[in-house]
């Protein structure tokens, strides 16, 4: 994978507007590394004139429920960093790309049997060490049973990668449903993203933060933060979030949230 410095160099306004720079997703959950990331990026690529492209899935990777999670039993800490870091995400200048099944907070499907799988990298090695199928199974889009809605076909109706059970609590119809969802919160992400001046391509400055936390100034009067440690912190700055990953009362962040304050005045 390029760093940097390396896409750089393919990317102008003029010429190649943009490549997917996949450091952001291959960064470990943790403060120092996401900022890392991100200062390269806009060092290096933005710096060149071009748009970063910030993503944390694709249909080569691990999803961010299950690669957040650090191991089995632990899916809601690897939802709620999930959440945060698509609001870090959302927050960024340049351009966000979202992967399906993403908006939905799909975890990885695990536990595919050998006889299924269609990755060229089992078939060539025999090995499911590194195969991509647990991020391809199609989207379940309604009901309670496969195919989900993904296929016209009556309830039984086989996909190219079998959807396990628990996919119904992951349908679309339902996350519509539930104000709670990942859906609602990358549609008020996106809904935010395209009506605050701010964001988008604005500047962006750090501001000072307890450790495990990033906290960022986006133009004048937005701040963003997000707490990748588990206790909460006092937030940036007072009152009531626009937006939060989870809940957030005033004047606290809790830990694996992200969450965008308005301010009256520039931050400090």
């Amino acid at each position: 994978m390029p760093s940097a410095r390396e896409h750089a160099l393919y990317v102008r306004p003029d010429e190649l507007h943009q490549a997917f720079f996949f450091d952001l997703l291959s960064a470990p959950w943790d403060a120092t590394a996401f900022r890392a990331v991100i200062d390269e990026a806009l060092r290096d690529i933005a710096g060149t004139g071009s748009t970063v492209t910030w993503v944390l899935n694709n249909h080569d990777q691990v999803r961010t429920v299950t690669r957040y999670a650090g191991g089995p039993g632990a899916e809601h800490v690897g939802a709620a960093r999930a959440r945060a870091a698509a609001l870090l995400m959302l927050a960024l200048p340049g351009a966000a790309y979202v992967y399906q099944g993403e908006e939905l907070g799909l975890p990885e499907v695990l536990d595919l049997p050998d006889d299924v799988l269609t990755d060229p990298i089992f078939r060539r090695t025999g090995s499911r060490a590194r195969i991509r199928d647990g991020c391809r199974v199609p989207l379940p889009w309604s009901g309670q049973a496969s195919p989900f809605g993904f296929s016209d076909g009556e309830a039984g109706v086989r996909t190219w990668l079998p959807q396990p059970e628990w996919f119904a609590e992951y349908a679309t119809d339902r996350a519509l449903a539930d104000t709670r969802s990942f859906w609602h919160l990358y549609r008020e992400g996106l809904q935010l993203r395209r009506g605050l001046p701010q964001l988008g391509e604005g500047p962006l400055r750090w501001l000072e933060a307890p450790p495990h936390v990033l906290a960022m100034a986006r133009g004048d009067g937005l701040v963003c933060a997000v707490n990748f440690g588990s206790d909460t912190v006092p937030a940036p700055v007072p009152g009531v979030p626009l937006l939060s990953s989870g809940p957030c009362p005033a004047g606290e962040l809790p830990g694996a949230t992200a969450a965008w304050w308005s301010t009256d005045t520039p931050a400090s």
